[in-house]
């Protein structure tokens, strides 16, 4: 039987490659992990991903844990590559009773002071070391050793927490936190190196030892850090003996290794911490990249039972390699100004690799690899490196603004749409927040709503959007937020807030509610209630899947918007001459992916849901009930905003929508999600990502007080939004079509607008417009008629006086 191996994984970055390390056909694979993580991961070939905001938040990780194993059974190994990470994999372990590193086991490797008490009982030279629950055990330890002191967590990950005490005056000034367990150690004023390797359970294997270049304490304070291999063959030789007494007194069974060092300028060496996991920084990167050895398959492999893909000896390095990272000019949360990297005249000289953060990016810290710029230097010997990398310490700077959460934000918009249709949105947004526009073309009637800051760029184009709107930001003092309501540049807008650090939907969250085919593959994977569906390429393979769902199916393209396109097909007349009108359908500024799909008809009244998603979280703002008309095409011609919540399909909705949204990895943003209300009970038919269109968040403020717009800038600014009702009436949207096709000579919503219970008629179709109903045309209307009333009744009987007052004339198409 196939094994369900979970993973828990939280790094951005390609440091593991877990589908080669594991035949994910073979073997049921899930995945624990963040919004902010899950970018490389083989989502596509897993048994489930789970998302959650952090890997620490106790019960958001029980959740999903408890999701995961609903879903593939009960694990039958946990794996945990990064540090933090350890302790929740063993307690895990523990739980299922699985093999691999237990509580027991890891304790004295996470508990800095057991892990010294441990090293000194094996006669293992380690700085002196005691428990530090208050100021008085402090001073009284300071007293027998000296100052300075350092004061750190005892269960910490790289220097988070780690504070130098040198006086008494510096001790009484000092606040002890009250959740975190600390100890005091002696300071050693000494080089600290650092050694990286595998240890079988017996014997050491592969291993590297480096000297800091500046220290880790000194980087939290602002300082560039590095470090380079040492091919010191006598000091190696004095490593490798205690290293090898440091891992036989630690660890129970094979393991990848960190250990830190003090090297005293008498050549004496004294243990600092060590860890159970591969390097931090760029240390697995030079081992892959420098070695060929993947320390990440290494671990993955103790931690599966799989067989160690580490060679047994390791020759003599043909290169050194070494690393540096800068962090930012100033702490974090804060903005990148300028980035000035090291020169790179040549080999010798300059790194060989480096990761940017993008001019614009907000830098909020979170271990090494989000500290900022990072740089990987390699050459033939260590002075060599250690030249190009003190020179390159001396180059390189990373040029950062503050950022105060506390100040107002500012908010970007990407793409703007019609004013018929988004003026009100953007009316909304400019209201609430200094708002910034970029767009394709100059600025018109958008002026009045965002003065000078606006920025012309290529949206389409990911690079040039992100300079785009990191210019807007630039200098601003408070938090910056981006945003879009246009489904063309939703992924465009995903990849800016990525590339930026923004609060926003992941890319490819936006990526699977564009593309249709993918959302159906993820929902029916995750058992959400949505319709059966085939991807076709030619009239053939149509006819087939029509066979197989079953008369009626609905054929449309793979990911355009507005329902351009979907047609129902009854028999296979219908089916061919649908299946050229999901082809030749388009939309500006979408291209459609080849193919298209067919799907099981679901019959029964459709609806849209909005909702507001913080953290995972997806809370319902409004329901609106879709009018459907010129069928066997689904043109939207109209939307009524209506009490929901005592619904008899209310909760249903509430839990497939909530369900839709956790399989697509969903975790932040306003949504638009359609569902059709057949007889066995909700199902979704699409999830967009970004407000609805066709006035629909208009009408859920006229109807409840909650307005989905402020609700989106919200959450673009990682604010929470307000969504209690503060009424609970109907407010409704009709579209008036003209009769037939032609061009519009005049259009006249005077008596329209007048009609008693009509608040908005908006005119949609200028004199000289051509309109071609569907489906020919691209929502063929002239006007669109919003009524507010405390019944559906009202709305519709004010709705049915103003469109006999619509006056509008029509010249016939030659």
């Amino acid at each position: 039987m196939p094994e369900h191996v979970m993973i828990i994984h939280r790094w951005t970055d390609r440091y593991a490659d877990y589908a080669a390390y594991l035949d994910h056909r073979a073997h049921r694979v899930s995945y624990l992990t963040t919004d902010r993580a899950a970018r490389h991961l083989p989502a596509e070939q897993a048994a489930g991903v789970r998302l959650v905001d952090s890997t620490e938040d106790v019960k958001a990780v029980r959740e999903a844990v408890d999701a995961l194993v609903e879903r593939s059974g009960p694990p039958t190994r946990i794996v945990a590559l990064q540090e933090t990470d350890l302790d929740l994999a063993a307690e895990l372990r523990d739980e299922f009773e699985l093999p691999g590193q237990r509580t027991g086991d890891l304790l004295p490797l996470r508990d800095k002071l057991l892990m010294a008490q441990r090293l000194a009982a094996a006669g293992v030279a380690v700085p002196a070391t005691a428990a530090a629950p208050d100021h008085e055990a402090v001073a009284a330890f300071a007293a027998r050793h000296g100052w300075p002191v350092l004061v750190k967590p005892r269960r910490g990950t790289a220097s988070a927490g780690i504070t130098r005490l040198a006086s008494p005056g510096q001790l009484r000034a000092y606040a002890f936190p009250h959740d975190t367990d600390l100890l005091v150690q002696q300071w050693l004023p000494d080089q600290v190196l650092h050694v990286d390797g595998v240890f079988d359970g017996a014997e050491l294997g592969p291993w590297r030892a480096s000297r800091y270049l500046n220290t880790c304490l000194e980087f939290t304070v602002g300082s560039a850090l590095g470090s380079v291999e040492i091919d010191d063959a006598a000091l190696l030789a004095r490593i490798e003996e205690i290293t090898t007494a440091a891992v036989g007194a630690l660890f129970t069974g094979p393991s990848v290794f960190h250990l830190e060092l003090f090297a005293g300028d008498d050549g004496t060496l004294t243990v600092l911490e060590i860890g159970a996991r591969p390097g931090g920084a760029e240390v697995p990167f030079i081992w892959r990249e420098v070695h060929g050895i993947d320390l990440m398959a290494a671990a993955f492999a103790h931690q599966t039972g799989a067989p160690d893909p580490t060679p047994r000896t390791f020759a003599e390095p043909a290169q050194v390699a070494g690393w540096m990272l800068v962090p930012p000019s100033v702490p974090p949360p804060c903005r990148v100004r300028a980035l000035t990297p090291p020169r790179a005249d040549g080999p010798r000289t300059g790194p060989y690799a480096e990761v940017l953060p993008e001019t614009g990016a907000l830098l909020t810290g979170g271990g090494y690899e989000h500290a900022g710029a990072r740089f990987r230097f390699r050459g033939s010997g260590s002075a060599e490196v250690t030249a190009a990398v003190r020179r390159a310490m001396r180059e390189a700077s990373l040029e950062c603004e503050p950022v105060d959460p506390r100040a107002p934000g500012r908010l970007v918009v990407v793409g703007c749409g019609n004013p018929p249709y988004r003026e009100y949105a953007l009316r909304t947004v400019a209201g609430r927040v200094p708002t910034a526009l970029v767009q394709r073309t100059a600025v018109d009637w958008q002026q009045r709503y965002v003065a000078d800051r606006f920025q012309v760029t290529d949206t389409s184009d990911a690079a040039g959007t992100t300079r785009a709107v990191a210019a807007l930001l630039a200098g601003h003092p408070g938090p910056g937020a981006v945003l879009t309501w246009d489904e063309t540049l939703l992924e465009t807008t995903a990849e800016v807030a990525r590339r930026l650090g923004l609060p926003h939907m992941s890319p490819e969250a936006a990526h699977r509610c564009r593309d249709k085919l993918a959302t159906r593959r993820l929902l029916a994977a995750a058992g959400v209630p949505s319709a059966g569906f085939r991807q076709v390429r030619t009239h053939a393979e149509a006819l087939a899947a029509a066979e197989a769902l079953g008369w009626p199916v609905v054929v449309k393209p793979r990911a355009l918007a507005g329902s351009i396109g979907v047609t129902r097909a009854d028999d296979p007349g219908h089916l061919a001459r649908a299946y050229d009108q999901a082809l030749g359908a388009s939309f500006p500024g979408i291209r459609a992916p080849a193919g298209a799909i067919v799907e099981e008809y679901l019959p029964g009244p459709e609806i849209s849901v909005d909702c507001a998603v913080s953290d995972g979280a997806v809370r319902i703002v409004n329901v609106a009930h879709k009018r459907l008309a010129f069928a066997p095409h689904f043109e939207e011609v109209g939307h009524l905003v209506a009490p929901w919540r005592d619904e008899p399909w209310a909760d249903e909705v509430r839990s497939v929508v909530t369900a839709a949204h956790t399989a697509l990895g969903i975790r932040t943003g306003l949504t638009h999600t359609e569902i059709r209300r057949t007889p066995t009970g909700p199902r979704v038919v699409e999830v967009n990502g970004r407000l609805g269109g066709d006035f629909i968040p208009l009408l859920g403020t006229l109807a409840t007080g909650v307005d989905p717009v402020e609700a989106a800038a919200d959450l673009a600014l990682g604010r929470a939004p307000r969504l209690a009702p503060v009424r609970d009436r109907c407010a409704e949207v009709r579209f008036v079509y003209p009769e037939r096709d032609g061009t519009v000579r005049s259009l006249d919503l005077t008596a329209a607008a007048a009609t008693p219970g009509i608040v908005e008629a908006v005119p949609l179709a200028a004199p000289g417009t051509e309109l071609l109903l569907p489906p020919r045309g691209i929502v063929p209307r002239l006007a669109a008629l919003i009524a507010v009333g405390d019944t559906p009744e009202e709305c519709a009987a004010a709705l049915d006086r103003a469109q006999r007052a619509v006056r509008h004339s029509l010249a016939p198409l030659h």
